[in-house]
């Protein structure tokens, strides 16, 4: 049987001045997740993405991509149930593969963080831009006048994650939800519509979207599948909680789980609607592909005007709920990171309100100066930007899942640190397979568009920099160590490798 929850687990962070508080409750966890994966403004946005390799099977690529990620919350939900640490990743990765591996894992699940929020910030300022261009309240929007809301919508999400978690989480919950629920409105309408025959253009319920037309290949399927893991990115990030959370042993896992099965269910949903509502003709494919908005389109098209233009705000609402989540979970990996590295002081230090104030500033001004270098340097607009980070992260990210899963078979079938059945083991199996095989055809055959031949290179570069910085550091990989020995009580380091710790009870002895 697994650990089973204990009440309030000891605060395990090495710094003496304040810590993170733990006021969280099991929904300020799934608020961070949800808002994280943002499922609303991936729905509207992401699977144009994934139509331009695999056409009409755009839900069957999001169902593939959801039993993945399913695999994945299985991995996580174990090693939640055995940690709790701000650093997610690297404290799962760190304890089992050793320090260096963990450094990698949490500068990975980092870089993927902060693209995220420079990804979901110019999610605002597009739907943003778009909405007041609808509405008429800006119809000559400047050139500049995304940019201007992307900013917006970093200061914002800087201001917010300056307060308590708590306060944010709160924020996040109503937001999504409110979104998340005017879509499956608008879509349950599209789908009674489709079946009843009464659809626009002639447009008719079909099962064909769950079939690869005739001469797709296997790696155009697996590049669309890429997009479906942008989609689900951030199902994980309640992870990151784990020192906040009242009961994370509890809580975190279930939140996890539930946000990973909730967003299968409805990006399968959604998109399946999202493609008959277009039409799975030549015609209606172009439309889709061409759309800035499904949703916003599709209310308009099969409700009215204002459905649309409902949705086109909160998809702006949406896209900004994600950027305040990516910098909150990209902000306690920095100040998990930091704090092992320079001890209590700038982004390893805890302000007295309970937030990483430093390391909250760190990222936001990161992420500011990847949009800042994207548009000066590199002429970039909001939706280049958006493409960029969104397609570079998620190569990241998977890397970062990647090293998560290997750690999770060697501490859970191998060292059997849990009392896990031995069968449980196909599962990350499952995992690794899927996420190998997804980067392999993200590289192989190489992309060749413009910007497209240079993702594989900066996801690359980033996860390099990781791997120079453990191996020209090696004080450093020992202090790491030594920190996730303490904290987490089942790894010591010494010359002869891994060796199994006492586990301390919870009241830290």
């Amino acid at each position: 049987m697994p650990p089973q929850p204990s009440p309030t687990p000891p605060d395990v962070s090495p710094s003496r001045g304040p810590k993170l508080r733990r006021n969280l409750s099991i929904w300020q966890a799934v608020g961070l997740s949800v808002a994280l994966m943002a499922p609303s403004m991936a729905a509207d946005i992401n699977p144009q993405g994934t139509g331009r390799s695999v056409g009409r099977a755009v839900p069957l690529a999001f169902l593939l991509a959801g039993v993945a990620v399913l695999l994945l919350a299985y991995v996580f939900v174990r090693l939640c149930q055995h940690f709790q640490s701000a650093g997610s990743v690297y404290a799962f990765v760190g304890a089992s593969l050793g320090p260096r591996a963990g450094l990698v894992a949490g500068w990975c699940l980092l870089g993927a963080y902060l693209l995220f929020g420079v990804v979901t910030s110019s999610a605002a300022g597009i739907f943003g831009a778009a909405f007041l261009q609808e509405t008429g309240v800006w119809a000559h929007p400047a050139r500049w006048s995304s940019f201007g809301l992307v900013a917006a919508a970093l200061l914002a999400a800087l201001w917010l994650s300056m307060s308590s978690a708590k306060r944010g989480t709160h924020v996040l919950i109503i937001v999504e939800a409110a979104t998340v629920a005017l879509i499956l409105v608008v879509s349950t309408v599209v789908l009674v519509r489709l079946l009843s025959g009464s659809a626009p253009g002639g447009n008719a319920f079909t099962l064909s979207v769950f079939r690869v037309q005739p001469g797709t290949s296997w790696s155009a399927l697996f590049l669309g599948i890429v997009f479906g893991f942008l989609s689900f990115a951030g199902f994980e990030a309640a992870a990151t909680l784990g020192e906040e959370a009242v009961e994370p042993r509890r809580d975190i896992p279930r939140a996890i789980l539930g946000t990973a099965l909730f967003g299968g269910l409805y990006f399968v949903f959604v998109t399946a609607v999202e493609v008959m509502g277009f039409g799975t003709d030549p015609a209606g494919l172009k439309a889709f592909a061409a759309s800035s908005s499904l949703l916003g389109d599709l209310g308009g098209t099969y409700v009215g005007s204002w459905a649309g233009a409902a949705i086109t705000l909160g998809t702006t609402v949406s896209a900004f709920g994600c950027c305040l989540a990516s910098m909150v979970g990209a902000s306690r990996v920095t100040y998990a990171l930091f704090r092992y590295v320079v001890g209590d002081r700038g982004p390893g230090r805890v302000s007295a309100t309970g937030v990483p104030g430093g390391a909250v500033v760190l990222t936001a001004a990161t992420m500011g100066l990847i949009v800042l270098v994207c548009a000066t340097l590199l002429s970039a607009r909001p939706k280049d930007t958006f493409l960029w980070s969104g397609t570079t992260g998620t190569l990241i990210l998977l890397v970062a899942y990647g090293l998560t899963t290997v750690g999770a078979i060697w501490l859970i079938f191998v060292r059997r640190v849990m009392t896990v059945a031995a069968w449980q083991v196909v599962i990350p199996l499952g995992a690794l397979g899927i996420l190998g095989y997804t980067l392999y055809r993200s590289v192989i055959p190489y992309p060749e568009g413009k910007a497209e031949r240079w993702f594989p290179v900066v996801a690359g570069v980033w996860v390099l920099a990781a791997v120079v910085l453990v191996v020209a550091a090696p004080g450093m990989a020992h202090r790491l160590g030594a920190a996730l020995a303490e904290e987490t009580g089942i790894t010591e380091r010494g010359p002869a490798g891994p060796r199994p710790a006492r586990r301390r009870d919870d009241d830290g002895s």
